[in-house]
């Protein structure tokens, strides 16, 4: 393999690691070399993975700081974070609970920003290292009845921003990756619903829903040298979307 997109021996931490686009991720560059730990607060689902883990609540500070310094201690080093741990709620705006907007904020925008803070700090002391945020479509616009969650990766791009600009000089790269419409386990039975899943067809130019791998090429790119001179940038993963979408007129051929 090329070097350029080599992760053979990086160490890699994902959070939220253990189902979905995280899943898929560890278990990709655990294939290709890299001394992976996913981490989540679900034992269970962890065990499941057949990888090195951290059982870690990312709304709880103390159990961040204990993950980071174990992966640390059993490492040396920390080279790449993926920060894939997120929680959702969809609810009118108007009545939207605040226990749940809590919940969502201390796990999507504090939990991230934490994991990202301890995880960086590693690296700022190494002068190297990759950070990559999980973004989504809601970072670029808007879908009802998710106001809270959409707010939370709105700053996820700026948090992806702010980071970069603040670590350039240390060689740590921040990026995110926002996926588009990813069919996962935890999401298979709203895009089991007809209704739903032509509506994400449609929308999408490229005419259909994506699947967790979908993001790997990415992953691998942005946790390699070969994305060492770009940073604070957001990558959309989502088959078109937010280039644009098509319409029922027909075009000349």
């Amino acid at each position: 393999m090329d070097d350029l997109f080599s992760v053979q021996d990086k160490v890699v931490h994902v959070s939220g690691g253990s189902r979905g686009i995280g899943r898929a991720i560890a278990e990709a560059f655990h294939q290709r070399g890299a001394k992976v730990v996913v981490s989540s607060r679900s034992e269970e689902t962890l065990k499941a993975t057949g990888l090195d883990y951290e059982v870690c609540d990312i709304s709880d500070s103390a159990q961040i700081a204990r993950c980071v310094k174990s992966i640390v201690d059993r490492h040396g080093r920390l080279d790449v974070l993926f920060n894939v741990a997120g929680i959702n709620f969809r609810h009118a705006a108007e009545t939207f609970p605040e226990d749940k907007l809590d919940e969502i904020l201390g796990v999507n925008l504090r939990g991230n920003f934490l994991m990202a803070r301890d995880c960086g700090k590693v690296m700022v002391e190494q002068k190297r290292g990759k950070v990559v945020n999980v973004a989504s479509l809601h970072t670029h616009f808007s879908l009802a009845g998710m106001v809270p969650y959409g707010a939370t990766k709105g700053a996820i791009g700026v948090m992806t921003r702010a980071l970069a600009v603040e670590w350039a000089a240390h060689n740590v790269q921040v990026n995110a990756i926002a996926p588009g419409f990813i069919r996962t386990d935890l999401n298979k039975a709203l895009f089991e619903n007809p209704e739903i899943k032509a509506f994400a067809e449609s929308r999408t130019p490229a005419g259909h829903v994506g699947a967790p791998a979908d993001l790997v090429g990415v992953a691998i790119f942005l946790a390699t040298a070969a994305s060492d001179y770009m940073t604070g940038q957001v990558l959309y993963v989502d088959g078109g979307i937010t280039a644009g979408t098509t319409w029922p007129l027909k075009v000349p051929r």
